[in-house]
């Protein structure tokens, strides 16, 4: 079985695997903009506006014996006092290989080529209460706050969205110090 991290410049060839992904890890409960009921053809649509995107992103596939098994973009701010920054969207991993490290592998992965191009500060969403914010914060991401009341399921029920960061080493300290990225900010 071979195992690898791919950075994917074209969704086109991919389209189908990523919508089945997303839909699998929709269905399974995870809150990723959409609702269970969600018709496959929208998810199509949204991996299809991505791929004209990626210009502005940075989108990491992970792969089993050449199968999409897991994903992780961002999208870096365009705004001129921003540059520095990147939000992280949409990590993806097949109900059939959660726990297995992909997850934290994906998020090293795409915090590496952040630190490359420059990007020290990466943000990103998930619901309040949800299994997504454990994992997060065991990876370092500090939570800033949260809004309740922010999404909804397809019964109506409203649920609130945590909004987390991490502070990356800047390129120029990378590998001169080991250090805790918590003691850089003051």
């Amino acid at each position: 079985m071979t195992n690898h991290i791919k950075q994917l410049n074209s969704l086109s060839q991919y389209k189908m695997q990523l919508t089945d992904l997303l839909d699998l890890c929709i269905k399974s409960g995870a809150s990723l903009g959409f609702k269970t009921d969600v018709d496959k053809q929208q998810l199509t649509t949204y991996w299809e506006e991505i791929n004209t995107q990626l210009q502005n992103r940075m989108f990491l596939g992970y792969f089993i014996n050449n199968t999409l098994v897991g994903c992780v973009h961002y999208t870096r701010c365009q705004k001129q006092n921003g540059l520095h920054r990147a939000e992280i969207e949409k990590l993806l991993v097949h109900p059939q290989y959660q726990r297995l490290g992909i997850a934290s592998a994906l998020m090293h992965s795409i915090e590496r080529e952040a630190t490359k191009q420059s990007i020290e500060l990466l943000v990103l969403d998930t619901q309040t209460g949800d299994k997504s914010e454990y994992f997060y914060q065991k990876i370092k991401y500090t939570k800033s706050g949260e809004i309740p009341h922010f999404v909804s399921d397809n019964n109506g029920v409203f649920f609130g969205t945590s909004y987390y960061f991490k502070i990356l080493l800047p390129t120029s300290q990378i590998n001169k110090t080991p250090c805790d990225v918590a003691s850089l900010i003051t």
